[in-house]
């Protein structure tokens, strides 16, 4: 090797950013930064770093191009298992409701809101998972003893609330979080159907179960009343689903708080590397599952299950229903990403989505009770379609726990703003679209919903 000399030295040294007074060691540079051995043949200092520091851009240039697809690899990981938790919790939140809606509607029932009970638990549900800070602790892989030292900890109360509020913006991003609040507990409420309640509620049209043996009227039957009996009514339908959707809300956060000692908190490498995962085989498969049965039905007439005068109810109540909520509960969370940060102080997507599916659902429900084609509701098949438009889609698609999280979030002067908005503009959609049939030609039976012996 060739003597280099002084001012050679000295160029090499600062082409790789060695001080001249490190005494020409090579401490403090890496090995992937070590310059390649001078050559005999060569003739200057500044070629050498010309080229040390191109060789050094190109493996920069390379590196940053394979975090950069490490990145859109990571990303697209993340948003196809948030899109498989929505499929799965929305098909099984729209159960729920529908469950719900069954056990709550009984002779002598002291509240028949169709969909109260579901509200309540939604919201419930909501409210504890929105305050809870421990099942998700361990978001996206923080290290224990970072865990176990904040823990020990005696935290001021600014740290507290800024800790909180950091956690919270991280828990919005995990997958299984969004299932469990967006899929679940956005399927398992339902605004469309809050304000087709407070219809009936005006319109003298809310169902009641029979009362009094004997009695042989039909659900739907009411006797006349004054109208400011049925505004009265409104007014209760309001008030009493807000009141205890509020409440619920509240109480699920309590019952985080109370709960957060022993922590008891989901391992993220599980999450991430096992439920994820499985996750998207088992969204995949539900939603078939439902399209299967719907296509064959396990209670058509005639078949292998077949009941004699039975209409297929688990097409009219669930299988349709489980079909339509995925898309529903899809588009309702796009639409709060791309739109709800517009405007900050009112959350536009999920405002659109909510007056979107009520004007559908209150469409859905004309058609299916109205005489089309000689038939009621055209034909049982376009019945129970449109039956499951209405508790799926439309379900899923509208929400009452995220507008109540969004409504407690806001300033005050916002949030009367935008949730008397949302009640008024969803209820008087309703009242142009089914209004002017009720008090024009009138609602008959649905045939989907009519027993035959």
């Amino acid at each position: 090797m060739p003597v280099l000399s002084d001012t050679e030295a000295d160029s090499w040294r600062k082409g790789v950013g060695i001080s001249s007074d490190s005494g020409g060691d090579e401490q403090g540079v890496n090995e992937e930064e070590a310059p390649a051995p001078v050559q005999a043949n060569d003739r200057s200092g500044s070629w050498r770093r010309d080229e040390t520091l191109e060789s050094r851009e190109e493996e920069s240039s390379r590196h940053e191009k394979e975090d950069h697809y490490k990145s859109r690899k990571s990303s697209f990981a993340t948003n196809l298992y948030i899109v498989s938790y929505l499929i799965f919790f929305s098909i099984w939140g729209t159960l729920a409701r529908i469950g719900v809606q069954w056990l709550t509607f009984y002779p002598g029932a002291p509240v028949v809101i169709s969909n109260l009970w579901a509200n309540v638990a939604g919201t419930l549900l909501m409210g504890f998972l929105s305050e809870d800070q421990n099942l998700f602790r361990d978001a996206w892989g923080r290290a224990k003893k970072s865990r176990a030292s904040d823990d020990k900890k005696e935290l001021k109360d600014e740290e507290k609330a800024a800790r909180k509020t950091a956690h919270g913006k991280v828990k919005k991003t995990i997958p299984l979080y969004i299932g469990l609040t967006v899929g679940f507990c956005g399927s398992f409420t339902s605004f469309s159907t809050f304000m087709r309640d407070a219809f009936f509620a005006l319109a003298n049209e809310v169902p009641t179960p029979n009362n009094h043996p004997g009695d042989d009227a039909a659900e739907s039957a009411t006797l006349p009343r004054n109208r400011a009996y049925s505004f009265t009514a409104l007014l209760a339908i309001v008030f009493l689903t807000l009141g205890m959707s509020f409440s619920a809300f509240y109480l699920g956060a309590h019952v985080a708080l109370a709960m957060q000692e022993p922590p008891l908190s989901l391992p993220f490498h599980f999450l991430r590397k096992v439920l994820d995962r499985l996750m998207v085989i088992m969204a995949l498969g539900c939603w078939l599952g439902a399209i299967f049965m719907t296509i064959w039905p396990p209670d058509r007439l005639g078949g292998p299950l077949g009941l004699a005068g039975v209409l297929e109810h688990w097409r009219s109540e669930a299988l349709f229903a489980c079909c339509f909520a995925p898309v529903g509960c899809l588009i309702r969370y796009f639409a709060s990403v791309k739109m709800n940060s517009l405007v900050p102080w009112f959350p536009i997507g999920t405002f659109a989505v909510n007056m979107f599916g009520t004007a559908i659902l209150g469409t859905c429900y004309d058609l299916q009770h109205v005489n089309i084609g000689g038939t009621v509701g055209g034909s049982l098949l376009g019945c129970q379609a449109l039956q499951g438009l209405e508790d799926g889609f439309c379900g899923s698609l509208t929400t009452v726990s995220t507008w109540l999280v969004e409504l407690s979030s806001l300033k005050r002067r916002h949030a009367y703003l935008y949730g008397t908005t949302s009640v008024a503009i969803g209820f008087c959609l309703l009242v142009v679209i089914m209004g002017s049939v009720t008090w024009s030609i009138g609602f008959s039976a649905a045939i989907c919903k009519v027993e035959t012996s």
